[in-house]
């Protein structure tokens, strides 16, 4: 025993152990073209992504390299693909922003600080498993989180796209400072950044297994080049240094740290949530699973190696784990092979992305924002709840008007607070029997269900705790008050799997009161650790041991047994004399 819990020990550590000898020789070339293809679609977005970040085009590639190792060997999911995330790296940079000023060699090196801070919360948060905190940002709120932010990364795109100033602000000031500076828009860069994204959107229309993003940076670049670059107005990226990234230390200041905490815990939140998500959509699909909670390791590595290198954060990728497995992806060698690429292009290619101009790298990253709205998901929602449409709309409100971190964070309150309100008012039901069935429904929903004079069966509907059992007394005591007259209560207790100290507490007062009002009471279906709780309080000597029964039908026929032994209503719910 003891020697097998060690052998587990590194298995679970690094989960590669595990899928590496079985891996099949006929995965390899499958795998080998998925990473091609993978390298095809990471080199340009990475470099383009590190737009949305704030940072130089070479950080995107320091960016992916060590990712992919790191999930290679930390992670559970066979196809999984980690890189840098246009949600995640636009709070990245408003994290940033607010300690540093864009553009300085301070913000670069803050931004990989968080990286690497953003790793040790993975790895803090994997090691606690608290893998369910993903839980608690609903779909709907991460639908408008996204929406939101397209727009909202869209807006600060545009002026790279048509070659005219940036502005600050939100949203609608971003919008406003395009308008006002349209007519100062060069031709040049227009036409590059117009062209370039018609030819992203038509290749994926039309041709989507091309690496639309490479095709057209590559064009794009070539064709820069050969016009002259910023000699005809187009800004170009420049001198790309080639070779291994230096060891950047993070910066452990500790107001620097307590400033960018926030940001680290939403980008931890809103990156799971995502990761996870892609995670699961490729376990649907190789059929192999995944552990929450060592995924959230695994990403903790992943941050750490790539700040470390002078990377930014990376989180797991829906749309590039797509790529890998459209192209056939078994495994994650796939992954490592498109780092292998990844890494001999950082040695030996970056001296060709001289002339890359910034209208197409605008281009890459609107194109893959306008992949990512789904304005039908909305209306879905609209027609299936209103509630979480209009807190979707709020989100995206929020991002619009307040600002990115907000929109979530407004949105996650408002989801919590929900949350909240339908755990204190469960929906509790007066049951009746179905005719010719030993079924049991509530009564306003089925008018047509069987009552029994005399005996009320109630369901309580939710967990018995301090926030909910008034809603719950409340509830019964007006089913009790309306017609026809209640000699007895059986309560379903199936739906109860807690019960707190103020919760038993409650119902043990209640009982008391209906006993005084020569009402009886019995319980049915009461799972073993709520029948202990009530033995601790008192409950079960309250109304004895015989007044708990396994099914509902077990506690009617003690009520109709009751009934003809003591026509008067007397005795106690299920006893003989």
């Amino acid at each position: 025993m003891a020697i097998s819990g060690l052998v587990s020990v590194p298995h679970r550590l690094l989960p590669a152990l595990d899928w590496i000898p079985g891996y099949r020789r006929e995965w390899l070339v499958p795998d080998a073209l998925a990473g091609i293809a993978l390298w095809a679609v990471m080199v340009p977005e990475g470099m383009a992504y590190a737009g949305i970040v704030g940072v130089p085009p070479i950080m995107g590639l320091y960016t992916i390299v060590p990712a992919l190792f790191a999930y290679a060997l930390f992670g559970t999911s066979r196809q999984l693909v980690v890189g840098p995330d246009t949600a995640t790296g636009l709070i990245s940079a408003l994290t940033v922003g607010a300690v540093a000023a864009h553009g300085t060699t301070e913000f670069n090196s803050l931004t990989s600080t968080l990286a690497v801070m953003i790793g040790v919360l993975f790895l803090f948060f994997g090691i606690a498993r608290m893998g369910w905190v993903a839980s608690f940002i609903p779909t709907p709120v991460m639908r408008g989180f996204i929406e939101g932010l397209v727009y909202v990364t869209i807006i600060g795109q545009v002026p790279h796209l048509l070659g005219i100033s940036g502005a600050s602000g939100n949203f609608f000031e971003k919008l406003w400072h395009v308008l006002q500076h349209l007519a100062e828009v060069s031709l040049a860069p227009a036409l590059i950044g117009l062209s370039c994204l018609a030819a992203m959107l038509l290749l994926r229309h039309w041709v989507p297994s091309i690496p639309a993003a490479l095709v057209v940076m590559s064009v794009a670049t070539i064709l820069v080049g050969l016009l002259g670059g910023e000699a005809i107005g187009v800004h170009v990226a420049g001198h790309i240094p080639s070779g291994l990234p230096g060891l950047t230390m993070p910066n452990l200041d500790r107001s620097v740290l307590r400033e960018l905490a926030p940001g680290a815990l939403a980008i931890v939140l809103v990156g799971y949530a995502e990761a996870l998500g892609a995670a699961k959509a490729a376990a649907l699909q190789d059929g192999n699973d995944i552990d929450p909670n060592q995924e959230l390791i695994a990403h903790g590595p992943a941050n750490i190696l790539t700040g470390l290198f002078g990377g930014f954060l990376v989180v797991g990728s829906l749309s590039k784990t797509s790529v890998a497995m459209a192209a056939g992806a078994r495994s994650q060698i796939a992954n490592l092979i498109a780092a292998v690429l990844c890494f001999l292009t950082l040695i030996l290619l970056t001296p060709l992305f001289r002339n890359m101009p910034e209208p197409a790298l605008a281009a890459i990253v609107i194109a893959a924002m306008l992949h990512l709205t789904k304005p039908a998901y909305l209306h879905d929602v609209l027609v299936r709840s209103r509630w979480s449409f209009a807190v979707a709309l709020i989100v995206i409100t929020g991002e619009l008007t307040l600002g990115v971190l907000q929109g979530i964070a407004i949105g996650v309150v408002l989801s919590l607070l929900r949350l909240i309100y339908l755990a204190s008012r469960p929906k509790g039901a007066a049951l009746g029997q179905l005719p010719g069935t030993e079924a049991y429904r509530d009564v306003r929903l089925h008018p047509e269900a069987i009552i029994f004079p005399g005996l009320l069966i109630w369901r309580v509907g939710g967990d018995l705790f301090f926030a909910s059992v008034g809603h719950i007394g409340a509830g019964l005591r007006a089913s009790i008050a309306a017609p026809p007259p209640v000699k007895r209560v059986l309560f379903d207790f199936a739906s109860v799997d807690f019960m707190d100290i103020t919760g038993g507490d409650e119902l043990l007062r209640l009982i008391r009161e209906l006993q005084k009002k020569g009402i009886g009471v019995a319980f049915v279906r009461v799972r073993d650790p709520i029948r202990e709780d009530m033995r601790r309080a008192g409950i079960e000597a309250a109304i004895g041991p015989d007044g708990f029964y396994e099914r509902i039908t077990d506690g009617v026929r003690a009520w109709h047994q009751s009934a003809s032994d003591f026509p008067c209503g007397g005795g106690s719910f299920g006893s003989k004399s």
